[in-house]
């Protein structure tokens, strides 16, 4: 039996290349997010193909329905190994003193505090599992280390993802649960589809950046849980190699 993973966030983009990379790999996995239908959609193609698939729509905010994506996960496929917590979402790209507070906590709520519940109840099923321990990867983003213009709730709530991967990672230790986060720069999905027109950039002005294939991401994912668990990616990124983060402009 192959390994069993909870995507979140896995009907569109990051998320669902990397829950097909995974299906593709063996693992069975549980495909949680808001909206039904995309989720049913891949879990249909992966059975059409033979692959183990579990749709469970899940609102990542809310700790009962978190619970039970965990608890539906256990009964179908009887463990955990691997949590990738990638549901994320994004407000207006608005002055921050134009921010209204709902607009604020809706973003910190969902990339962060969902996440949080997410990795706990992944350390409630894998501390006591049998092999115990599993790992967990969070999808920091690059805006973890870097903001673009107007993005304050994003871009809080993801250097708050690494805080909270620097927590795991160390209190994981003692139950043999590794976290990792990998930090992704202009992914081609429908999410960064604009990019080709431009974008804000620091300066003020409107740039088009590059972009990169999705599978890219999906691919070193599976690189991050390919290592054994006594071995951790702590932190990787994956970029479009010529998008304006390294350097100055």
């Amino acid at each position: 039996m192959g390994k069993v993973a909870i995507v979140t966030g896995a009907g569109t983009g990051i998320g669902r290349a990397v829950s097909r990379a995974l299906l593709r790999a063996g693992y069975a996995v549980t495909l949680a997010g808001r909206r039904r239908d995309p989720l049913e959609a891949v879990a249909k193609e992966a059975r059409a193909s033979g692959w183990r698939a579990l749709a469970a729509p899940t609102d990542v905010t809310v700790p009962t329905q978190v619970q039970a994506l965990f608890g539906k996960t256990v009964d179908a496929f009887g463990r955990l190994d691997l949590l990738f917590n990638n549901a994320g979402s994004g407000a207006p790209p608005v002055l921050l003193e134009d921010l209204t507070f709902e607009q604020w906590k809706a973003v910190v709520d969902v990339n962060l505090t969902g996440a949080f519940l997410c990795t706990q109840e992944a350390f409630r099923v894998m501390k006591r599992q049998d092999p115990q321990g599993g790992r967990i990867i969070n999808n920091g983003s690059i805006s973890a280390h870097a903001p673009r213009p107007n993005s304050a709730p994003y871009t809080a709530s993801k250097h708050g993802i690494t805080g909270l991967t620097k927590a795991t990672s160390l209190d994981g230790r003692k139950y043999n649960i590794a976290c990792g986060q990998i930090d992704i720069g202009n992914a081609a999905t429908d999410l960064t589809a604009r990019m080709a027109d431009g974008v804000p950039q620091a300066d003020g002005s409107m740039r088009p950046e590059p972009r990169m294939d999705v599978e890219h991401v999906a691919q070193a994912v599976l690189y991050m849980d390919s290592l054994p668990l006594e071995a951790n990616v702590q932190f990787m990124t994956v970029m479009a190699t010529n998008m304006p983060f390294i350097g100055r402009g």
